[in-house]
């Protein structure tokens, strides 16, 4: 049996010391990390940084302000549409946003349900084509009370005939109408079907990565309670966004025009003492109370053209004494700043 080495004498360590040890390993194993700006420069040393996730798999071409304004746009938009929709169906159409969210085409169309009807339209004069989807069992209640009928909920689940797609393209148009009227105040639309379709695993509308900004409905019409959804890309829409983005910018910076003062003829009447006074010279306390009646102060023919002319008290302008045949005058040469105003 080998001997064992003696013990060496060191004091022991307490716990703070050996938490002190264990976080600057943790921190001299941890991996380095770079941040670099979006202009491709490092930021400087010290900086306060944010760094927020960011998931490529779903981007975000909309701030939360700009989703924020869509949002107010859509809920005008479907309050119009609403009462536009009862009117011409002659029964209560109610309808709820329920999100209003962006995603690539390639996840739009794999969310659309089986069966379902989709309209392919396009708002003239931009580009692109749009998606509206309607649930069947909504499209054949719609059709049945268009044919006459109370709007019951239609309980089968299948592909809409072509005299139903015909019956139900004059409530697509009205709702393309009220969708392309949201953006009348940025340019004037005009809603076109295009087509319709059952299945969107075969659509090829737009490209798969392409954005699509999908606005969720959910509609109750008697007893029937099924959802729309309204898929626009991104590139549709993103001029009528920028424009919006330009004339809220330039509303924001419009600042009042001045108003022009006017004289009225209610301040004649108003009196304002007037005083002109000079600083020539500062004499102490012992020669002014030798000063005596019938004492001449001389001044400087400079102190004459350094005249404060005051108005209630305030000085207002500089100017020059002199002589209007036997009337003393004051040629006013400038007029004091406002701050010039509060010094003196």
């Amino acid at each position: 049996m080998a001997d064992e080495p003696p013990l060496s004498a060191q004091s022991s360590l307490d716990q703070a010391e050996i938490d002190r040890l264990l976080a600057q390993e943790s921190v001299a194993a941890a991996p380095r990390q770079h941040f670099v700006c979006a202009n491709g420069e490092r930021p400087p040393a010290g900086a306060s940084l944010k760094v927020e996730t960011y998931d490529f798999r779903n981007p975000v071409f909309l701030s939360e302000v700009e989703l924020r304004r869509l949002r107010i746009l859509h809920e005008d938009f479907i309050r119009y549409l609403s009462a536009r929709l009862s009117l011409f169906l002659r029964m209560e159409l109610t309808l709820k946003m329920s999100k209003l969210t962006t995603s690539t085409y390639a996840k739009f169309t794999e969310s659309l349900p089986s069966p379902t009807h989709l309209c392919l339209f396009k708002a003239e004069p931009l580009l692109g084509v749009g998606i509206l989807d309607i649930n069947p069992r909504l499209a054949l209640s719609i059709a049945d009370r268009l044919l006459g009928g109370r709007g019951h909920s239609v309980k089968a689940e299948r592909y809409l005939t072509e005299i139903e797609i015909a019956l139900l393209e004059d409530v697509i148009q009205i709702i393309l109408e009220e969708w392309c009227a949201q953006w009348k105040s940025e340019q004037e639309l005009h809603g076109q079907i295009l087509g319709h379709e059952n299945n969107g695993r075969f659509l090829q509308t737009s490209p798969k990565d392409a954005i699509v900004l999908t606005l969720s409905l959910e509609v109750n019409f008697g007893d029937c309670a099924e959802p729309i959804q309204i898929g626009v890309p991104y590139y549709t829409i993103e001029p009528l966004v920028k424009k919006m983005q330009a004339r809220r910018q330039k509303d924001a910076n419009v600042t009042p025009p001045a108003r022009n003062q006017e004289w009225q003829a209610s301040y004649d009447p108003i009196e304002v003492p007037l005083r002109a006074e000079w600083q020539p010279y500062e004499l102490s306390l012992r020669e002014i109370t030798s000063l005596r009646v019938g004492d001449v102060l001389e001044l400087s023919a400079s102190h004459l053209q350094e005249t404060t002319l005051l108005l209630n008290g305030t000085p207002k302008f500089t100017g020059t004494v002199g002589l209007d045949t036997d009337r003393v005058a004051i040629k006013i040469s400038r007029q004091f700043a406002p701050v010039e105003n509060r010094h003196a």
